[in-house]
């Protein structure tokens, strides 16, 4: 799986447990000298990050002699490096959103397309609900996948009479899951590990995927699926249903223990809570917001009813974050935290999270930008709700100064609790300030910066209010570099 959130051994895992140290270490280097011994002269680099790390674990598998590898693509499907499997027991393609649009395109359609690359003649694939016209991309895309051979029949080293022979595999049957509430029997409502409505549709794709792999083992009674005829008229659907089963004990528990770090996590530190999702698209934003607000209502509520809500964001590569942070406004944060995913100023500090093609200039200016994007997405949201009375200024901003190592950017406040957007260098000094010493896992922040009135006054309320509710949302890599700081023993 990709990416990692702490160290890269989380993308190799066996029965569940990232690969320990030693392991990783031993194949890293064979599979490096191998690749060093074989190279073609002309070709002097190796294989980039992500296809190196496909290679070893491919190799991992094959030397560990893994029963079944669960291998999710990278980027897309149809050109990702992990796509040379040629006959997987089964696929499965789950909700789709925009994501990677340079790579896979700018329409839900052009990215199904790239999903569907995965689909195999004569595999067996399933999807979940999608809009009609990504799905009609994935029906197509599997039943293009009919692919003609010819055979040539050999007796004793010459043709045999007649010897030509066409066969064809056939396409690939493509299924649409049931909903997850068609598995729950009367008595028998289905618990997840993982909160959120969204994961209901991950859960019941994930049952296809364990039912089709249980049944090529052997075992009945799990609803057998029915080839559907090429040419069936399908009534009011694209994709026929996939048959409903009866879940497993093994499966129940399963669905019930699954744990995932960083995905709709929650951290309650005393009077701190932090809630962590790596949501970024457009879809999983609005499933992160639906999951916050459920999640901090869940919440036992201060006496005094001092809350403050605290946003901390960052996004990568060429995510639309205007579109992003104007989705997460109904929250109604009190704060808006912006920082680069280093955990500190000084990028050396842990190389497992250190991204080489972005520096941190380049990072802390994609701050700046989405400081003022939600300033003015505050200023637009002004006098439309209650909640927010005047509008924010942008202007008079501090000059950047990274090498300075303290906070950076505040935009002036009419008043202290009014969203003020304030921009850090690095993790560990965005989460001292949002914590103000009150969580065990982090120091108070340096008294450095505390000067500038709207980090004063916003450190004066963290320190006093009763419950600060902190959502940590907008890349996956910056929810890994706050799951570092707040449990060390993730790096070990």
């Amino acid at each position: 799986s990709s990416p990692h959130l702490v160290q890269v051994r989380e993308r190799i895992r066996i029965n569940g447990q990232p690969i320990s140290k030693d392991l990783f270490s031993k194949y890293f280097w064979l599979v490096y000298n191998r690749l060093e011994e074989t190279k073609d002269p002309a070709c002097a680099s190796m294989p980039a990050y992500f296809r190196f790390l496909t290679i070893m674990a491919f190799h991992v598998f094959l030397q560990e002699k893994v029963d079944l590898a669960v291998v999710e693509v990278g980027i897309g499907g149809a050109y990702d490096c992990t796509n040379i499997i040629r006959a997987p027991v089964v696929c499965g393609v789950s909700s789709l959103g925009i994501d990677h649009t340079s790579i896979l395109g700018d329409t839900m359609e052009k990215i199904a397309w790239q999903k569907g690359g995965i689909f195999k003649p004569g595999v067996p694939a399933f999807t979940v609900a999608q809009p009609e016209g990504p799905l009609e991309v994935l029906r197509d895309r599997a039943q293009e996948r009919e692919v003609s051979w010819v055979v040539v029949g050999v007796d004793g080293g010459y043709p045999m009479a007649g010897g030509e022979l066409s066969l064809f595999s056939p396409q690939c049957p493509l299924y649409l899951c049931p909903e997850l509430d068609a598995f729950e029997g009367d008595n028998q409502a289905l618990e997840l590990g993982l909160a959120g409505a969204h994961q209901r549709s991950n859960a019941a794709l994930a049952l296809q995927l364990a039912r089709t792999w249980l049944q090529l083992r052997g075992c009945r009674g799990l609803g057998e699926l029915k080839e559907v005829p090429s040419g069936t008229e399908l009534v009011g659907r694209l994709v026929p249903l996939a048959p409903t089963f009866r879940p497993t004990d093994a499966m129940i528990q399963g669905l019930r223990d699954t744990e995932w770090l960083g995905r709709t996590q929650v951290l309650p530190r005393g009077p701190v809570t932090w809630y962590l999702d790596g949501a970024h698209t457009t879809s999983s934003i609005q499933a992160c917001v639906r999951w916050f607000r459920q999640a901090a209502l869940n919440q036992d509520k201060p006496h005094d009813g001092s809350e403050v809500r605290v946003l901390l964001f960052n996004a990568t590569g060429d995510r639309d974050t205007a579109a992003l942070l104007k989705l997460l406004l109904p929250c109604h944060f009190d704060y808006a935290v912006f920082c680069p995913n280093f955990t500190e100023v000084s990028m050396a500090s842990n190389a497992d999270q250190q991204n080489f093609n972005v520096t941190l200039e380049t990072a802390l200016t994609r701050c700046l930008e989405n400081q003022q994007k939600w300033t003015r997405l505050l200023e637009e949201k002004a006098g439309q709700d209650p909640w927010l009375s005047a509008p924010l200024r942008a202007g008079g901003l501090l000059q950047p100064a990274p090498a300075r190592g303290t906070l950076l950017l505040v935009p002036p406040a009419p008043r202290p609790l009014n969203s003020p957007a304030l921009v850090f260098p690095c993790l560990a000094q965005a989460l001292r300030w949002v914590a103000q010493g009150r969580d065990p896992h982090l120091a108070a922040p340096a008294a450095t910066g505390a000067h500038h009135p709207a980090a004063s006054s916003g450190a004066v309320l963290l320190q006093e209010a009763a419950a600060i509710r902190v959502l940590v949302t907008g890349s996956l890599h910056l929810v890994g570099g706050v799951l570092r700081l707040l449990d060390p023993a993730l790096s070990q």
